[in-house]
């Protein structure tokens, strides 16, 4: 019977904090954020811009200019770089969950 409760008590607890964890997204999203901001934080992870054009281009974060962002093992080139301007980038598509 104890066991019995302590079963429903653990799952109205997992219940009540599992949204918690839930909430929190990879991009991290704050409302004062442009794109620099969003792409410096993901450093070192990869991600897909979505360039104004359409054109899609995959990658790992290397480093964030004032004008540039540097994306290295492409994604289906991996042994190239790229540096795409800031202002040509329309969304950051970043994986959320592994």
């Amino acid at each position: 019977m104890i066991t019995r409760y302590t079963s429903i008590a653990f799952l109205v607890l997992l219940a009540t904090f599992a949204p918690l964890g839930a909430a929190d997204t990879a991009i991290g999203f704050q409302p004062a954020d442009n794109i620099s901001a969003v792409l410096t934080r993901q450093a070192g992870q990869t991600v897909e811009v979505r360039l104004v054009s359409g054109e899609k281009i995959g990658g790992k974060v290397e480093k964030v200019g004032e004008n540039l962002v540097h994306l290295s093992q492409l994604t289906g080139a991996e042994f190239f770089e790229a540096a795409v301007r800031l202002d040509q980038i329309a969304a950051v598509v970043v994986r959320a969950k592994k």
